[in-house]
């Protein structure tokens, strides 16, 4: 009996490293083997589960959130290199405590795609949950060799709080993205504007206040009505202007730019599945543990577990998560035989506590072990 280790992190608890370390700690307690895979779905913690499947670890210094230095990396494996937003400029590159809703930028996140560029990848995947920034991926395009400027013809560094001063866009010394394979690893459908855009949904999380928000908003339609005129960078403008494009808000419109740029958008959880090779993964085990910090009935629309559960069938799978809001009857649809929650395995707060959550983790991963060397599972 052997048992595949396939979480996605516990958001602001724990990554998915720790998570499937701690399950495998349990279940050799329990004296079951287990191999582990880490995931991610293209949000924060891509860059370290594409590491944990073997690529290379390739060490970038950016500019964060900020401005400030931020010595980060991205995950190489001699094609494909996974960069992603929350290590470069996202919120973990603030100061705690701290937001900067107009100020911030994308800038870094470009700084690591120029490096993955320049290291030869043929095919980069645009990892973009964690924002910090809501500018419509502007500071992305400027490390990218975009030049914005102003009505005096003033070069303008680009933030959230900035976009509204540009009038002009120079692209002639846009860095050459022939031959490079772009995709948006994201479930988030949101266009760029509106009700359900960029800053009217996004933005306040991010500390934007209502006046903040429509400043942003402001500023986004002003950088989609400026590249509107342009043709998209690749020279393949479909009949949908990329603003309107299911995406576009995401990280702050951050997709925008990047659909601008020709990437293509793929849900993220299932692309991360091929990618990180779980089929090859899961291929000699008969039982699978996955699990995230939440689960509910919103699980079923093609978040990770549901597309863990899905892959591994016809067998077991269990779900080790910090919260669970899932009926029954949603855990018989999602395919999963048991949902061990550590909320419920404790009177304090899992979440708020790394070291417990990795404890409670462990001791899951211990009643998995048990449960599958029964003598009534081994006859299932």
């Amino acid at each position: 009996m052997r048992v595949l280790i396939a979480p996605d992190k516990f958001k602001g608890s724990l990554t998915a490293v720790e998570v499937a370390a701690a399950i495998a700690e349990g279940l050799e307690t329990a004296g079951v083997p287990s191999r582990s895979l880490p995931l991610a779905d293209g949000g924060d913690g891509s860059v370290a589960a594409a590491i944990c499947a073997g690529s290379d670890a390739r060490p970038v210094s950016v500019r964060g959130a900020d401005g400030r230095s931020v010595d980060t990396e991205f995950a190489f494996d001699g094609t494909t290199a996974v960069v992603e937003v929350a290590n470069t400029c996202g919120l973990a590159t603030l100061p705690p405590g701290v937001l900067a809703p107009l100020t911030s930028s994308s800038y870094g996140f470009g700084q690591a795609v120029v490096a993955a560029l320049d290291a030869g990848a043929r095919r980069i995947v645009l990892c973009l949950g964690g924002s910090a920034s809501t500018d419509g991926g502007a500071g992305m395009l400027a490390a990218l060799g975009v030049r914005f400027r102003d009505d005096a013809g003033r070069d303008v560094d680009p933030t959230g709080g900035s976009l509204t001063r540009l009038t002009e866009v120079d692209t002639s010394e846009l860095v050459d993205l022939g031959g490079v394979d772009l995709v948006v690893a994201t479930d988030v459908t949101n266009p760029l504007l509106g009700a359900d855009g960029a800053a009217a949904v996004f933005a306040p999380q991010k500390g934007g206040n209502p006046h903040q928000v429509a400043d942003l908003e402001a500023g986004l339609a002003q950088l989609a009505r400026l590249l509107d005129t342009l043709h998209t960078a690749d020279g393949q403008r479909g009949n949908v202007p990329p603003a309107d494009e299911s995406g576009a808000g995401a990280a702050g419109g951050l997709g925008f730019a990047c659909l601008w740029l020709g990437a293509r958008r793929v849900a993220g959880a299932k692309f991360f599945l091929d990618l990180l090779g779980f089929d090859a993964a899961v291929a000699d085990c008969q039982v699978v543990v996955t699990g995230e910090g939440r689960i509910d009935g919103q699980t079923l629309a093609g978040k990770l577990p549901a597309v863990v559960a899905a892959g591994a069938a016809p067998r077991p799978v269990h779900a080790v998560v910090g919260q669970s809001l899932l009926s029954d009857e949603k855990r018989q649809q999602l395919g999963l035989e048991r949902v061990l929650v550590l909320g419920e395995m404790s009177d304090a707060d899992p979440s708020r506590d790394p070291a417990l959550s990795r404890h409670l983790a462990a001791v899951a991963g211990e009643l998995i072990g048990r449960q599958v060397r029964s003598p009534a599972a081994a006859g299932r």
